[in-house]
C-alpha cells in the first residue's frame, strides 16, 4: 500500500508539470515568471558587487533598504491596477520598465558614471519588480479549474524560482568572472524584455468578479487590500511569517557578500556561487514539493518551509566551512520551494478574487520592507558583533515563530480541505465544472446545508424560486404536473430554471430518501455563472434541454413557451 501511495504521489508530482505544459496560457505565464526572476537575481548579485566596491557591507545593507523602502510604500497603491483590468498588461507593463531601467544602469556603469545614478534606476526596476509577483499570483487562479491545479502551477512556478534563483546568481558569477558588471546589467535587462513578450499572445477568459461601485479615491481602493487582510486572522499570520522570511532574505543579501569574501575567503565570485546554492537548493526542493501537489496539509508544509529559511543560516554561523555553507544554504532553497507551495497557494485559496491583486500587493510591500530592514539590520549586526553572531541571531527568528504558528496553520488546512469537497462537488455538475478557480470558489464560500427528510419536499411546482441546489447525498424526484419526470441523485443539481429564466419553479421536488444538500442563494449563484461565458453558455444548453424535456406539451408540434 505504501509502495502504491508513493506511486500515485509520483503521478500527481507528473500531472503537475504536465498540466502546465499542455496549457498555453499557464505556460507562457510560467516562462515568463522564469525571465522576470532571472533578471531579478542577475541584477540583485550585480548590485550587490557595486555598493560593496562603493561603500562595504554598510554601503549594500544601505542600498538594500533604499531599494526596498519605496517599494514597500508604492505597492499597495500600485496593486489595484491588477484588479481593475486584464492581469497580463500589468505584467507586461512592468517587465519593460524593468527591462529599460536595468538596462540604463548598464549604460551608466559602463560609462563610468555617478553610482548614484545607478542606485535610483536600481529602485525603479525593484518598484516595478515588487509589482509582478502580486499580478502574476493573482492571474494564475485564473488560468486554473481547482485546488489542485492551482498547487500545480505554484509547484512548477516554485521551480522556475528556483532555477531562476540558481541561473540568475550563476550566470552573474560566470560574467563577472570573464566580463564586467555592466554586461550582467544588460543581461537582465535582456531578460526582462523577454519576459514581457511572452505574454503579448496570453489569451484566456478572465473569471467574473462581483460589481463594485467605482472607485474615486485611489487610496481608497488601494487600502482595500491591508483591509481585507487585517480582518482576516489566517491571511495576517502568512503575511508575518512572509514577512520574518523576508527579513531573512534581506539580512542574505548582505550576509552571503560578507561570508563570501570575509569569512570563506571565496572573493566576488563567491558571492554568486553561495546565491546559487539556494537556488540549487530550491530545484531539488521544488521536485520534492511536486510530490505534495495534491496534500492537505499546505499549512503544516508552509511552516517548514518558513524554519528552513532560518535554521541553516544559524548553523552557518556555527560551522564556517564553504562545503557546510553550500550545503546548509541549499537546505534555505528547500524551504523557499516549501513556502511557493503552501503560502501562495493558502493566499490565493482564502482571498477572494476581486481583492486578490491588491492582497498579494500587500504581501509584496510586507516583503519588500522586510528585506530592506533585514539587510541593513544584518549589516549593523555584522560590523558591531561580527559576521558569526550575526548568522546566529537572524537565523533563528523564522524556526521561533514557524513553532508558534504551527497549531494556526493546521486549522487552516482543515478548512480549506472542507472547502475542496464543496468544490469537488461543484464539479460535477457539467454548467459549474467549465468555472475558473476564483469562481468556483466564489461558490463553495456561499454554500448552505440543507437536511430535507424522507418524503418531503424541497419546493413546489409554482413556488418563487430564490435558490440552487446541489445534492450531497440521498436522491429525490422531480415531479411535474403530478408525474414524475426524473430521479436525481448524488452530484447533481437543480433548481437553476427559475433563477436563470426568472419564472416560478416548473416542477415539485420531492426527497425519496433523506436529501443532504448544498444550497446557493440566488445572489450568489447568478453573478458567478452568468458572468462567465463558458458556464452561461452551459447554463443556457442545461435549461433548453430541461425545459424541452420536462414542460408538458398539449401539441407535440409547438414548442413550449
Amino acid at each position: 500500500m505504501a509502495g502504491k501511495g508513493f506511486r500515485g504521489r509520483l503521478g500527481n508530482a507528473a500531472g503537475a508539470f504536465t498540466s502546465n505544459a499542455r496549457n498555453p496560457n499557464l505556460r507562457r505565464a510560467q516562462l515568463s515568471f522564469l525571465g522576470a526572476w532571472t533578471a531579478e537575481w542577475a541584477f540583485t548579485v550585480g548590485l550587490g558587487i557595486v555598493a560593496y566596491r562603493d561603500g562595504g557591507a554598510t554601503a549594500v545593507g544601505l542600498v538594500g533598504l533604499l531599494r526596498m523602502a519605496p517599494s514597500a510604500m508604492l505597492t499597495p497603491l500600485l496593486s489595484p491596477l491588477a484588479d481593475k483590468g486584464r492581469r497580463e498588461r500589468v505584467l507586461i507593463l512592468v517587465s519593460v520598465l524593468r527591462g529599460v531601467a536595468t538596462g540604463a544602469a548598464a549604460v551608466v556603469v559602463g560609462v563610468g558614471g555617478p553610482l548614484q545614478i545607478v542606485y535610483v534606476l536600481a529602485v525603479l526596476s525593484t518598484i516595478a519588480a515588487t509589482l509582478y509577483r502580486p499580478a502574476h499570483s493573482a492571474l494564475l487562479p485564473s488560468l486554473c479549474h481547482n485546488g489542485y491545479e492551482l498547487a500545480s502551477a505554484n509547484v512548477v512556478r516554485g521551480l522556475l524560482d528556483a532555477a531562476a534563483t540558481l541561473m540568475g546568481p550563476l550566470l552573474a558569477a560566470l560574467l563577472l568572472q570573464f566580463t564586467s558588471v555592466t554586461v550582467v546589467f544588460a543581461v537582465a535587462a535582456g531578460a526582462s524584455l523577454w519576459a514581457a513578450a511572452l505574454l503579448l499572445r496570453l489569451n484566456y477568459d478572465a473569471p467574473p468578479r462581483p460589481s463594485a461601485p467605482r472607485e474615486t479615491n485611489w487610496t481608497r481602493s488601494a487600502v482595500e487590500g491591508i483591509r481585507v487582510v487585517s480582518r482576516n486572522r489566517d491571511l495576517a499570520l502568512i503575511m508575518g511569517l512572509a514577512a520574518a522570511q523576508s527579513f531573512t532574505r534581506g539580512a542574505l543579501t548582505v550576509l552571503t557578500v560578507v561570508v563570501a569574501i570575509e569569512l570563506l575567503g571565496t572573493g566576488e565570485p563567491g558571492v554568486g556561487i553561495l546565491t546559487a546554492a539556494i537556488g540549487a537548493g530550491a530545484v531539488l526542493g521544488s521536485l520534492a514539493a511536486s510530490l505534495l501537489v495534491g496534500t492537505r496539509r499546505l499549512g503544516a508544509w508552509f511552516a517548514v518551509g518558513v524554519a528552513l529559511w532560518g535554521l541553516p543560516v544559524t548553523l552557518i554561523g556555527v560551522f564556517p566551512q564553504q562545503v557546510a555553507a553550500l550545503g546548509l544554504l541549499a537546505c534555505v532553497g528547500v524551504g523557499n520551494s516549501l513556502i511557493d507551495l503552501g503560502g501562495f497557494t493558502l493566499l490565493a485559496r482564502l482571498a477572494a478574487d476581486e481583492v486578490l491583486a491588491r492582497v498579494f500587493g500587500v504581501l509584496e510591500s510586507l516583503v519588500a520592507l522586510s528585506i530592506g530592514v533585514g539587510a541593513l539590520v544584518a549589516s549593523l549586526v555584522v560590523d558591531g558583533a561580527g559576521v558569526r553572531p550575526a548568522l546566529v541571531t537572524v537565523g533563528l527568528l523564522c524556526p521561533v515563530l514557524a513553532v508558534a504558528s504551527w497549531r494556526r496553520l493546521r486549522g487552516m488546512d482543515r478548512s480549506i480541505g472542507v472547502r475542496d469537497d464543496d468544490i469537488d462537488l461543484l464539479h460535477r455538475v457539467a454548467m459549474l465544472n467549465v468555472l475558473p478557480l476564483p469562481a468556483i470558489e466564489q461558490l463553495a464560500r456561499g454554500l448552505e446545508p440543507v437536511v430535507v427528510p424522507a418524503g418531503h419536499v424541497v419546493f413546489l411546482q409554482g413556488d418563487v424560486g430564490d435558490r440552487y441546489f446541489v445534492i450531497e447525498s440521498g436522491e429525490a424526484d422531480v415531479i411535474g404536473d403530478g408525474q414524475v419526470v426524473a430521479t436525481l441523485g448524488p452530484g447533481m443539481g437543480f433548481g437553476e430554471i427559475a433563477l436563470l429564466r426568472r419564472i416560478r419553479r416548473t416542477a415539485t421536488v420531492r426527497a425519496t430518501s433523506e436529501l443532504r444538500l448544498k444550497a446557493l442563494r440566488s445572489d450568489h449563484f447568478l453573478p458567478v455563472v452568468l458572468g462567465y461565458t463558458p458556464s452561461a453558455r452551459e447554463a443556457g444548453v442545461v435549461v433548453d434541454s430541461m425545459l424541452d424535456r420536462f414542460t408538458p406539451r398539449d401539441d407535440p408540434e409547438q414548442p413550449p413557451q
